[in-house]
């Protein structure tokens, strides 16, 4: 299982919500860049990052930070916010960054989707957030009638290889992950599935590697201490769990 530590950008600082929520943005690091080469150095290879000002306003918002944090990093970034052109996701993938996240435009432009996975299919990842089971976009700020588990299957059948599964109750609670929504993800699809939302701690990870997880996102939990992220990649790396 992958660890991947989270940065989310908002106005260019590294910040965290509380359930996507934007009333509740909290800055948690005075730079993106240290906090990005603190995570390298506790082992850490893979990183994934969020423009919050993307998500909400459906544009490239902080998309220099981005690229430069590619440059100077060996760290493999995954990106979502706000990418919802061919030209969107080109560019970043030209840019540095490894993968991009697909997730309001994998809902309301499913032709998109398609050319996009078409041309980068293992660089394309669809986020799947869901309120009460249901499917949220636009920053979270929209929920649909689309239930996550019917959309994960219409990803899979689309050629979507992997899937970020968010339960927004969870975010930024440190409550624990939502293993039941993410067993019953996992086994309706044959999809990589990264949690995301709630981990706390590391009997979090070992949960999630026991249930088969391909990654877990960690933010508020390494903010805030609760999580070691040294230990934590070294129980994810390690013998699986019985």
């Amino acid at each position: 299982m992958i660890i991947l530590p989270a940065i989310d950008i908002k106005d260019g600082n590294c910040v965290r919500l509380k359930k996507g929520d934007f009333h509740t943005v909290e800055k948690v690091a005075e730079s993106p860049f240290i906090t990005a080469k603190a995570f390298a150095q506790a082992g850490a290879s893979h990183l994934h990052m969020v423009d919050l000002d993307g998500a909400k306003d459906a544009k490239m918002s902080n998309r220099d930070l981005f690229v430069e944090m590619a440059k100077q990093t060996n760290l493999k970034i995954e990106l979502g916010g706000g990418i919802r052109t061919m030209e969107a996701v080109e560019y970043y993938l030209s840019h540095g960054i490894h993968r991009v996240i697909l997730g309001s435009a994998a809902v309301k432009d499913p032709d998109f989707l398609k050319m996009a996975v078409k041309e980068y299919q293992q660089h394309i990842i669809v986020g799947i957030d869901a309120r009460d089971g249901q499917v949220a976009t636009e920053g979270w700020l929209d929920t649909t009638q689309i239930n996550y588990i019917d959309f994960a299957k219409q990803m899979e059948q689309m050629g979507v290889k992997q899937i970020i599964f968010t339960d927004i109750a969870k975010d930024g609670m440190l409550t624990g992950p939502n293993l039941d929504q993410l067993k019953a993800i996992s086994q309706a699809v044959s999809c990589d599935i990264t949690a995301s939302g709630g981990i706390c701690n590391l009997e979090d990870i070992k949960s999630l590697k026991r249930i088969g997880m391909y990654g877990a996102i960690c933010g508020k939990s390494l903010y805030q201490g609760s999580l070691d992220l040294k230990q934590a990649i070294s129980i994810a790396e390690g013998e699986s769990i019985c």
